[in-house]
């Protein structure tokens, strides 16, 4: 390419070191200078502020467009399900915040992501594929261990006499010209042209698929493109599978295998009862009755029990003295622990009530597991002892500290 085909496009200046960099930025800055830009191989702590650069607003941007997002969502789930197509739930409310938190908070990170990825782009004039400062060998090394600051032509003070003198007294190494050729060839191929019509035309035959099945009939089932968990491959029950060696696609359960929800085969320590169905009155082999296992106990009693019969067991729990407070038609106060027919269960009994539940005490099975139901139970008989033991039940060295 000839000389006379190249525009001024600027000047470029390379400095020594990163220090020299952020002392002439300081001055380019000061000068008034606005269509400017520096390099560096490496991030440089301060070079913003040194060339004047403000916070971007890039972030009020993307906090607008969150908030667009969400309220998009609240508008839109409130049109449809309270205004356009009401469709009663058990006498839910039609409309109503906590329900559609969920997709407000989807809608108000979509809008952001985007808004935040084209903001970002378009700011930093992205994608570019190519500038005039590529046409000079000694800008290659911005990438490797040189400094640079380039003033384009655009600028209002530009001048290249005045700029290349201005530069060299701020202690630039080198000082050139920039040679534009951004100009030459700068149209698109014609090729590209006819790639993007064509591309453009291909984009209008889904949305006339998407027309059509909306109103054609046919008896074969729709494309589906992304099949997920529609059409996995899959054994059914009761066919020849070679993956394993008895050829069955059924797999037999591994041994001690029993079913959720079902107690096992110890009917002691999963059901409380004795081989002929009675209540126990020991605790199951799994279960050692210590200071550890009653302190679990008093833990789990006071997460599950106390809330309703409180943490002395008498049936005044805080849910309770709630429900009396303001006056629960329906509410019925939980049993006291300490009455003689619950004190003379059998630990079977009360293993049971805490597994099942009992009137409207709900069961607990689902959330305790066997260990901590045992644990209860010898919690609950400590408490009962407790609160109903007398002089003699007291060992004799500990009878004179009472006294």
């Amino acid at each position: 390419m000839s000389e006379e085909e190249f525009r001024d496009g600027g000047v470029l200046a390379e400095f020594k070191d990163v220090t020299a960099l952020v002392k002439a930025c300081e001055k380019v800055r000061d000068a008034g200078y606005k269509s400017w830009d520096a390099y560096s191989p490496f991030p440089v702590h301060g070079i913003d502020p040194a060339m004047g650069i403000k916070m971007t607003k890039i972030p009020a941007v993307i906090l607008t467009a969150g908030l667009t997002g969400a309220t998009t969502a609240i508008l839109l789930q409130w049109w449809t399900n309270a205004v356009d197509y009401k469709f009663p739930i058990s006498g839910k409310p039609f409309w109503s915040i906590p329900a559609n938190i969920p997709v407000g908070f989807e809608l108000t990170v979509l809008f952001s992501a985007i808004t935040a990825f084209i903001v970002t782009l378009a700011v930093n004039k992205l994608p570019s594929f190519y500038n005039p400062l590529f046409n000079h060998d000694s800008f290659k090394r911005v990438t490797d261990d040189a400094f640079f600051i380039s003033i384009s032509s655009a600028d209002k003070k530009y001048d290249f006499d005045k700029c290349k003198d201005f530069l060299e007294e701020l202690g630039a190494i080198d000082v050139e010209q920039i040679k534009d050729d951004s100009h030459v060839n700068a149209e698109l191929p014609r090729n590209l042209k006819i790639a993007g019509v064509v591309a453009v035309c291909l984009t209008f035959i889904p949305l006339g698929l998407i027309a059509r099945a909306r109103t054609a009939y046919s008896s074969e089932p729709r494309i589906h493109i992304i099949p997920d968990m529609d059409a996995q491959p899959k054994f059914k029950t009761q066919t020849a599978n070679s993956m394993f060696p008895d050829g069955r696609s059924m797999r037999l359960y591994p041994e001690g295998t029993v079913a959720v929800g079902e107690p096992g085969t110890d009917d002691h320590f999963e059901r409380g009862v004795d081989e002929d169905g009675a209540w126990v009155d020991t605790l199951p082999q799994q279960v050692s009755l210590n200071e550890a296992t009653v302190k679990r106990g008093e833990e789990r009693f006071g997460i599950y029990c106390a809330p309703c019969h409180g943490l002395a067991g008498y049936g005044d729990g805080l849910v309770h003295r709630r429900a009396e407070k303001i006056g629960s038609p329906s509410w019925v106060a939980p049993s006291s622990l300490h009455q003689d027919y619950i004190r003379t269960q059998p630990v079977g009994q009360l293993y049971h009530t805490i597994k099942h539940g009992i009137r409207n005490m709900p069961a607990y099975g689902h959330a305790i597991p066997p260990e901590d139901r045992w644990a209860i139970v010898t919690y609950i008989k400590a408490l009962q002892l407790s609160q109903g033991a007398e002089l003699k039940d007291v060992p004799a060295s500990a009878r004179v500290k009472l006294k």
